[in-house]
């Protein structure tokens, strides 16, 4: 695809096109880039091989870039073999989800049916423990009745005995009231008598020393 001229440096006019995005094309012209790369310095030699290189680079590019690529043709049987890759798998996961909600049924039927089973027994387990509870407090509550008449009978009793208990304890105060009552009208007439007897030997002592006094008196003069 490139010749090149080594004596008047013409470059033959055959350009190679590049398609980018869209319908929009590059071109790609040797001869302008040898004259850019010889207004730059370079020599005509130099900038022949220089473009050479460039120009096997980006072929090689080109194919490899083509060589990943596929044709319209290709894209459409490939397209259409996924298509129908897809639709096996979908008649596939309906035939599976089918076998799967029937599994899935049947296993629910079965849980439901366990439930119903297990909520009877359930049940059956209240009405056992409401009637042993039932059954229970009735007991819980004929005991209670018979502790109560118990302790009223018992505390009758107490009542019954503490009422005789301040009855003799009344009459014990009484008796001692009394006793001492007469202990101590005792001991007054006691201490009046002791009162008397103490006077009468004050009176006979305040005699006899006037007595004594008047002797001496009487002497002296």
């Amino acid at each position: 695809e490139l010749s090149l001229s080594a004596g008047c440096l013409q470059l033959e006019h055959k350009r190679r096109d590049f398609t980018s995005a869209g319908s929009r094309k590059l071109y790609f012209d040797t001869h302008a880039l040898v004259c850019l790369f010889e207004e730059n310095g370079f020599t005509t030699q130099q900038a022949e091989i220089i473009v050479s290189a460039l120009v096997k680079i980006t072929e090689a590019n080109m194919d490899i870039v083509y060589k990943d690529m596929v044709t319209k043709m290709q894209q459409e049987i490939t397209l259409q073999q996924i298509m129908s890759q897809i639709s096996n798998v979908k008649k596939d996961m309906i035939i599976l989800e089918k076998s799967e909600f029937s599994a899935l049924r049947a296993e629910n039927e079965k849980i439901k049916l366990e439930l119903h089973q297990l909520k009877q027994q359930i049940m059956d387990e209240v009405v056992k423990v409401r009637t042993d509870s039932k059954l229970d407090f009735n007991l819980e509550k004929s005991r209670v009745k018979e502790l109560y008449s118990l302790n009223e009978r018992k505390l009758l009793e107490m009542k019954t005995e503490m009422v005789a208990l301040h009855a003799q304890q009344d009459r014990a105060v009484t008796q001692t009231d009394r006793k001492i009552d007469t202990e101590v009208a005792g001991l007054k007439t006691m201490l009046e008598s002791h009162k008397l007897d103490n006077i009468k030997y004050l009176a006979g002592s305040v005699f006899t020393c006037l007595t004594v006094a008047l002797g001496f008196y009487r002497l002296w003069i």
